[in-house]
């Protein structure tokens, strides 16, 4: 193999590769002079898992540079993936480490809502959630800022009084009243005890009773009555940080050391990933009883999870940053040139995607619909969008595709809007969008200086948008990047910045046509999808899967996290990798069960 190595590989890398991938700058910060000894390659997986994507789909060499032919190619990509191959990737494993997680607004409202039975979402009010890797619930990113702190006090009070106001919560909370046969102090102990414990979402500490009550005496010894003692202690529990924050704590011992989360941590991971929230009864049973110390308990959990309308979360908060329909609302194209497009149709366009989403979830189909799909929901004003017949009605309506001109989520109206310009589609912008959310191979960022794109009417004189994109990308650092995002883009050149299908653009026929890296040719928006669904299918999975897990886990993943992805992928390749098995292979993934040594 090193005689192999020295004889095939490293003259390719001499002769294509080492000219722009060598010396003190080289090209995208990708040296290869580091990585000139066969040892090396296991020893760098990450790189020449790269380099091995951008080979085998020919982004690299460059269209202008000098190209190996077929042999060339397919015998250092042959000897690369056998190298590749040989590495046991559960050697490197580990289950990573999230630090406290402070609930985000959307937990925080959901969290309330559950816990004291008021719906009134006070956190409207908190400053916005900062956002990493594209969610945001990711832990590092969710500071306590001084501010935020005089909002929890404030909510705190706004909440308590609120349910004191209604009778009935009122009743359900303080569940034990003072009476011939039970004290005031053996009353406020089990209120207490049981809200702590809600709220904590596992089984209190010792002393973290003795000093809430210790609260409800000082309350009383202050001349409050009963119940206005009891609300000064559960204002205490909703500003508490084990209230606040999800804290899963590490040996003392041995704060590194791998080990499995408890039942009731694994509850919560459960919750806030399926729910936005807190776990319910019947999962803190789960948690108690030890059925979350197995993967048929957790999956039995999960399968009733899902069944439950609080799931709806799981559909407007993922697919809503994982798809980014929460874009959608900052978005306004031109009245003069769209006046069809308004707040009810913006808000329909949301809503077929969040329907589209819940049936592949719901019904457990493929999630390769996402990329083709002969099916998908309209209401009367999407029906005249689309040019769909016989849909009078406001409600949604799930509808079977006539012909091929849709399908999937990439012909829907909210991703082609959100992917468009206000005047004008944007095959750039459309591009860039599958690369990033679908196939999760982002672009590098333009290099500095790169000029718009000329607009208006003096512009088209230069021709059509491809014409004129063609004349804009000339650039040799431009061009290697946007071959393969324009091609993804124009392929659906078909539908304007609104959704509409189109034949022309303006007095220009449109030419929906492209070809990917590696000689993937279409001609059609239609040819496009079925390219995407086949060919691009592990990518797609691949990518689907990393945000799943990053969104579950609550923190960017980490190099020895692709372990995780690949064991999640092949559990869910058996039967077409179905959303359920997918879910379920990732809440029963070490990272979700376990923590244990953080990353570099």
């Amino acid at each position: 193999m090193t005689a192999l190595f020295s004889k095939q590989i490293e003259p390719f890398l001499t002769l294509y590769c080492n000219d722009c991938h060598s010396g003190d700058e080289p090209e995208g910060n990708l040296s290869l002079d580091d990585f000139a000894r066969l040892q090396e390659v296991n020893g760098n997986r990450e790189v020449w898992l790269d380099v091995v994507a951008r080979l085998a789909d020919r982004e690299m060499p460059p269209e202008l540079a000098m190209q190996p032919d077929d042999k060339e190619l397919s015998e250092v990509l042959i000897w690369l993936e056998t190298e590749l191959g040989k590495y046991d990737c559960h050697l490197d494993a580990k289950p990573g480490k999230v630090t406290v997680h402070r609930l985000n607004r959307t937990e925080y409202n959901n969290t309330i809502r559950d816990l004291v039975g008021v719906d009134f979402q006070p956190a409207e009010s908190f400053p916005i959630d900062e956002v990493g890797e594209g969610f945001d619930n990711l832990a590092s990113v969710l500071s306590l800022p001084p501010l935020l702190m005089e909002k929890y006090l404030e909510a705190a009070e706004q909440i308590t009084a609120k349910a004191w106001a209604d009778e009935s919560i009122r009743k359900q909370l303080i569940f034990q009243r003072p009476s011939d046969e039970v004290s005031a102090q053996q009353a406020a102990e089990q209120v207490i005890a049981e809200f702590a414990r809600r709220a904590f979402r596992r089984p209190l500490r010792e002393g973290e009773l003795d000093r809430l009550v210790k609260l409800y005496q000082l309350a009383r010894e202050q001349e409050q009555d009963f119940d206005s003692a009891i609300e000064f202690c559960f204002q205490a529990v909703l500003t508490s940080p084990h209230f606040l924050f999800r804290i899963e704590l590490d040996d003392v011992d041995s704060p590194d050391a791998k080990r499995p989360l408890n039942g009731f941590e694994v509850a919560s991971r459960l919750s806030y990933f399926l729910w936005c929230s807190m776990p319910d009864d019947a999962l803190f049973a789960a948690a108690a009883d030890g059925q979350l110390d197995s993967k048929p308990g957790i999956l039995d959990q999960v399968q009733r999870m899902l069944n439950d309308p609080k799931s709806d979360q799981f559909v407007t908060n993922f697919a809503g940053q994982w798809l980014q329909l929460r874009q959608l609302a900052k978005l306004v194209p031109d009245p003069e040139l769209f006046p069809q497009f308004d707040a009810e149709l913006r808000m329909s366009m949301q809503r077929e995607t969040e329907l589209f989403f819940d049936a592949v979830l719901r019904e457990n189909r493929s999630v390769l619909d996402f990329l083709d799909s002969d099916f998908t929901f309209v209401n009367r004003r999407l029906a005249g969008l689309y040019g769909i017949d016989g849909i009078d009605s406001d409600e949604f309506q799930r509808v079977t595709l006539q012909d091929d001109r849709r399908g999937g989520v990439l012909t829907q109206a909210s991703i082609l809007t959100l992917t468009s310009n206000p005047t004008r589609t944007s095959p750039v912008k459309r591009g860039k969008w599958i690369l990033d959310n679908l196939l999760g191979e982002p672009p590098p960022p333009p290099p500095a200086g790169v000029q718009e794109l000329q607009e208006g009417s003096e512009a088209e004189l230069l021709g059509s948008l491809r014409e004129r994109m063609q004349q804009h990308r000339a650039d040799p650092e431009c061009a290697q990047c946007h071959r393969k995002m324009d091609a993804l883009g124009f392929g659906f050149e078909n539908f304007n910045v609104i959704g509409q299908w189109r034949d022309k653009d303006g007095n220009f026929d449109i030419d929906p046509s492209g070809e990917l890296p590696g000689n993937q040719g279409f001609n059609s928006p239609a040819e496009l999808r079925r390219v995407l669904r086949t060919i691009k299918q592990k990518q797609f999975v691949r990518c689907l899967t990393e945000k799943l897990l990053t969104y579950g886990l609550g923190r960017a993943l980490e190099s020895f996290d692709q372990c995780a992805v690949q064991d999640i992928m092949k559990e869910a390749e058996a039967d077409g990798y179905r959303f359920y098995d997918l879910i379920a292979a990732v809440v029963t993934s070490e990272p979700f069960l376990y923590r244990g040594e953080k990353g570099e």
